[in-house]
């Protein structure tokens, strides 16, 4: 143990105060939750006899993160306690083996001071602390603490993009004005409103605004999407003096606002500029970790985790200390704009976002700053709650055609593959799955997607404030697309169909080609039945609803994502016919036209992505 004169507070120890029990797994690991209270943002309470360990999400020390990306040498952990009992410090490797460090007894009111070293954890591995309660055992802060100045100074200024969810954002902000920890740490909170339902309007919002007083500009502009959003927060922070980071905000969101202040200071002690990303839990289960480290696949151009062999992980069912590959460093290529902190360095180097309204911009951000030689790190501890992937249905709706426009602009600019063979396959695959499902809408606006992207890149600032009203007007075209509230869905002939764990996707080459086949020739050469165009066949549930399910049926209810109503699919033979052909020509005209396309967009990316663009752009 040892003391340091003029410590710079890195992380601190931090506790629930709401969703407590549902939360409590991420802060605290205790083997009877009863044992322990949670008595403060930074305090907790141990009982006699009793034992606890901040080996948690939050409140474990990433130490191979630090080690690996920062010039930092030692940390120092500085606790505050009361009471009598044993203090532990603890570390594991990547393999998530675990070791005591240091061990010091408590007995009366104590201040202690762990200097670690930063060292052997190159793979992966955390420090933590546990606490072990002879009488009660009070734990009144912890610090973690280092001595080395940082490498860039200044503040972030964050930029929360929203579209029509102004209780979300006054509800963040509620969170910033309460934190003051934090907001030493803020330049300016610019909160870009692109709907009609204005975040100033918000009640609550002329009570945190007086809080914040000149920290907090909202700035309106038409709806350009995420990427036209952050564009605009990116861009008012480079006119922020005071500024060397920007973080990018989701609205939809519940906020750790202690995340905010580690990425700071973790981006300040980056060895070079870095782009420092926090982790997705999910909203719906607060427990569950959703998103950790990102990458992309190179070949097939799309993204996923780094470990695709652990998702969704819940830390209330198994703790950090049970779960080894936690332990292990994960690199990504990108991190998610839910969170994520950029230097303006970096903005002044690579530009601001490519102009694709939503999905991909991210993704293309991270993979543009990797090959200019700025990395991303993904970083554990810090964190924010977002609506899951799996609460959505983003890839049937007007959505698609960004998902399918985006990935492919993306591959253009930064695929190495000699040839876009294998990714052309993989919008096959999904442009049959689609149309075997009766799934007409999303079809369409995939082969729009191709002929936009065929015409080149030159339109695509022009149609940022377009696009979107017109896929949505084009919905209305489609059956599919027809909602029935709940008390109104018409009865089906078969009714509700439930499949359990029976019916299982086809599995292997073969079984895969022949199901397909089968399907593309009913769906060609066979018409729906006259009974059928008049009544829905069966209703599956949103999660029975798939691909090789949906096929042998004609006409068929399906629960919206949200099951709050269902929509009626029905199979179209000639509409069918109609698009097949035109995927197919499209996806063929594509590879024949792939290397003229690949130079005319990488030729046009810097000036896509300037701020004079942009800026052209937020004033149309």
């Amino acid at each position: 143990m040892t003391s340091s004169s003029l410590p710079t507070t890195i992380q601190h120890a931090v506790f629930p105060e709401k969703h407590v029990d549902e939360l409590v797994a991420l802060y605290v690991d205790a083997a009877d939750r009863d044992t322990v209270s949670i008595t403060g943002r930074h305090s907790v309470t141990v009982s006699a006899g009793s034992a606890v360990s901040l080996a948690t999400y939050f409140n474990a020390f990433p130490a191979s993160y630090w080690q690996r990306w920062t010039t930092v040498q030692h940390v120092t952990a500085r606790l505050a306690l009361s009471g009598r009992g044993t203090v532990s410090v603890m570390r594991s490797d990547h393999t998530g083996a675990i070791h005591t460090v240091d061990q010091s007894a408590v007995d009366g009111s104590e201040t202690l001071d762990f200097r670690l070293p930063l060292a052997s954890f190159v793979e992966g591995g955390w420090y933590w602390i546990d606490l072990a309660a002879d009488s009660e055992l009070q734990l009144l802060s912890l610090n973690w603490t280092v001595d080395e100045a940082p490498v860039t100074t200044g503040k972030v200024s964050l930029g929360i993009t929203t579209f029509n969810k102004p209780d979300y954002c006054v509800a963040t902000l509620e969170v910033l004005a309460g934190s003051p920890e934090i907001l030493p740490e803020i330049d300016k909170i610019f909160v870009i409103d692109q709907g009609n339902k204005n975040v100033a309007k918000q009640e609550g919002y002329t009570e945190v605004a007086a809080a914040l007083a000149d920290q907090l500009q909202i700035i309106r502009q038409p709806n350009l999407g995420g990427s036209g959003g952050f564009s605009r927060g990116m861009m008012e922070t480079l006119d922020s003096p005071d500024s060397s980071f920007v973080m990018l905000l989701d609205d939809d969101v519940e906020l750790e606002p202690e995340s905010i202040f580690r990425a700071a200071w973790f981006a300040r002690f980056c060895v070079s500029p870095t782009i420092v990303g926090g982790h997705m839990l999910d909203l719906g289960k607060r427990s569950v970790l959703h998103a950790f480290a990102e990458v992309v696949d190179r070949d097939t151009f799309m993204w996923g985790p780094a470990d695709r062999a652990h998702e969704r992980h819940d830390f209330a069912a198994q703790s950090l200390r049970a779960t080894p590959w936690l332990h292990s460093r994960q690199d990504g290529d990108y991190n998610g704009w839910w969170m994520c902190l950029i230097p303006t360095s970096v903005v002044r180097e690579i530009g601001l976002s490519l102009p694709v309204f939503i999905k991909w911009d991210d993704a293309e951000y991270g993979l543009r700053a990797q090959e200019a030689g700025f990395p991303t790190v993904s970083l554990p501890g810090a964190a924010l709650w977002h609506i899951s992937w799996g609460d959505k249905d983003d890839t049937v709706d007007w959505q698609s055609y960004f998902h399918a426009r985006n990935r492919l602009v993306v591959a253009l600019l930064h695929s190495t593959a000699q040839s876009p063979s294998r990714l052309l396959g993989e919008f096959r695959k999904i442009d049959i799955k689609h149309l075997i499902s009766f799934q007409y809408y999303p079809a369409t606006l995939r082969n729009q997607a191709f002929r936009d992207v065929l015409n080149g890149p030159e339109a695509l600032h022009e149609l940022m404030p377009t696009t979107l009203q017109q896929l949505r007007a084009q919905a209305s075209d489609f059956a599919e697309m027809q909602h029935y509230p709940a008390a109104t869905i018409p009865s089906s002939r078969d009714g509700r169909q439930t499949y359990g764990e029976d019916a299982p996707p086809p599995l292997g080459a073969a079984a895969l080609g022949l199901f397909t086949a089968r399907a593309l020739l009913r769906h060609w050469f066979t018409d729906v039945p006259a009974d059928l165009r008049r009544q829905p066949q069966a209703e599956l549930a949103k999660r029975e609803a798939t691909w090789w399910r949906v096929p042998l049926l004609d006409s068929v209810l399906i629960d919206t994502a949200d099951g709050k109503a269902a929509s009626w699919y029905r199979r179209d033979r000639s509409t069918f016919r109609r698009l097949f052909k035109e995927s197919i020509s499209l996806n063929r005209q594509l590879g024949r036209e792939w290397k003229t396309l690949q130079k005319q967009y990488r030729d046009h990316a810097a000036a896509l992505t300037s701020v004079e663009a942009w800026t052209e752009t937020v004033k149309r």
